[in-house]
């Protein structure tokens, strides 16, 4: 058995690990790379393994930077299965649709410009619309629990991470031999979704490292931190903008924000969700109601909707987008996508960036080299469609929501793991994350860790 490590090595985004076995090849994820936009581009359309090899994917989420590639490897030859539970399925339908028409749309954008200027350096989608269509019957549900046998002596059992709406960590078994692939691990009381599941020993771990040196605050309760922001962005009449992926940080904040309007905490002001993703995302977690945790599901009984409540407003088309930019606040809107690369928070960023009035909310990780790692980073001009815009809103940070445990809960989460691993190794981490990780792990375990770098690979006895 042979482990390489393709994407998310040494990096955050990108998910994709190859395990080869007996003759066999699978991918755990195909993950879109993120970050500086020529690197990116270039390690997304140039895949280091002949596509047509791979029997099978195995994928964790929907999030894109672990499914987004998926259409990039159909249209490269694959077509074999895609391993996935129900509500992932579900919402890879929608987001690899809307990945294509937004990179398709961007680069009709960026070309028109760079022809007005007579210039010859066009930009291509990574992929289109028709190679979405591919993709998306090559999907195989697997639900959580139920063993599948995926190759002859191979099986793959799910288990729910408590990242995002159908997330899942995997275990594979090949004989006495068993790995887990975390995926991306969540949170114990996040809203809308069940906390993460235990799982049994293993041999060996493939671990997200996102916040492997942090320790999530929790000195301040998020609801009112939220409530605070607002309340002193509305008061000054302005826009309060928030980059959210749209699939889960969206339904989480348009949950508390039914909360804190019922709660009379923030004004009656306007909500705009204006993301087409986000308005059919949102039609999945409704028709998935088995995934939510105990407090929605007393909305749901109840007979009231989680997701909906009377200032609330889903924008779909581009006109009614467009005429937020005029409209006066004070109003908050949701846009996607979370790190700022794409779709139509780039338009709100771009009109309303340079006002003193305004707040630019930040409630997720930031990739390095995202236009919303910059405005975290407090630089005081960024490039948004390739020009330059003076950062004068107001920026706060909020990672009270985030999806992804922090250093002490992941080592909590390994515990029941342990007893029998031999290693473990780190991905979808920055190198100090996953080194501060490490040695946390090594500290309370004594088990060896990789950082494995793109491209290195190990024989799993």
């Amino acid at each position: 058995m042979k482990l390489t490590f393709w994407g998310a090595a040494q990096t955050v985004t990108g998910s994709m690990h190859h395990l080869a076995v007996d003759g066999r090849q699978f991918l755990l994820d195909c993950g879109m790379r993120q970050g500086r936009r020529k690197e990116a581009d270039s390690v997304n359309r140039n895949l280091p393994f002949e596509a047509e090899g791979i029997d099978g994917v195995i994928l964790s989420h929907a999030h894109i930077d672990h499914s987004g590639n998926l259409p990039t490897l159909v249209n490269r030859g694959f077509r074999g299965p895609i391993y996935a539970t129900p509500p992932t399925a579900a919402l890879c339908d929608d987001m690899l649709r809307d990945s294509a028409y937004i990179q398709e749309k961007d680069a009709e954008f960026v070309n028109r410009k760079r022809q007005r200027r007579r210039s010859d350096d066009l930009v291509e989608p990574l992929f289109r619309l028709a190679d979405v269509e591919t993709t998306l019957p090559l999907f195989r549900h697997l639900r959580y629990h139920r063993k599948q046998e995926i190759a002859e002596g191979l099986t793959c059992e799910l288990f729910d991470a408590g990242h995002l709406l159908g997330s899942a960590a995997v275990l594979l078994t090949h004989g006495s031999r068993k790995i887990i692939f975390s995926g991306d691990v969540g949170r114990k009381n996040l809203p809308v979704i069940k906390d993460p599941e235990q799982l049994p020993p293993a041999d060996y771990l493939i671990l997200e490292s996102t916040y492997g040196n942090r320790f999530h605050k929790q000195d301040e309760n998020v609801s009112d931190k939220l409530c605070g922001v607002i309340k002193r962005t509305a008061a000054r009449g302005g826009k309060v903008i928030v980059p959210a992926f749209a699939v889960g940080r969206t339904q989480a904040l348009v949950l508390l924000l039914h909360e804190l309007a019922n709660s009379g905490c923030i004004p009656k002001i306007p909500l705009f969700v204006d993301s087409p993703l986000a308005v059919d995302v949102t039609e999945v977690f409704r028709n998935h109601p088995d995934c939510f945790d105990a407090e929605t599901m007393e909305y749901v009984n109840n007979g009231l909707a989680p997701f909906d409540f009377s200032s609330l407003t889903y924008i779909r088309k581009v006109e009614d987008s467009m005429k937020l930019n005029d409209l006066r606040g004070p109003f908050v809107v949701l846009s996607a996508s979370g790190m700022c690369e794409a779709g139509r928070i780039l338009h709100h960023l771009r009109h309303n960036i340079e006002d003193p009035r305004n707040t630019v909310l930040i409630t997720g990780f930031q990739a390095d080299g995202t236009l919303g790692r910059k405005l975290v980073d407090r630089w005081g001009e960024v490039n948004i469609f390739g020009e330059p815009r003076r950062v004068r809103a107001e920026i706060v940070t909020m990672n009270e929501l985030s999806g992804h445990a922090d250093q002490g809960e992941l080592v909590d989460w390994m515990a029941p793991i342990s007893p029998r691993l031999r290693r473990v190794f780190l991905v979808h981490g920055e190198p100090s994350q996953a080194a501060a990780l490490a040695n946390a792990i090594w500290a309370r375990y004594r088990i060896p860790v990789e950082t494995p770098a793109r491209g290195e690979s190990f024989r799993l006895a």
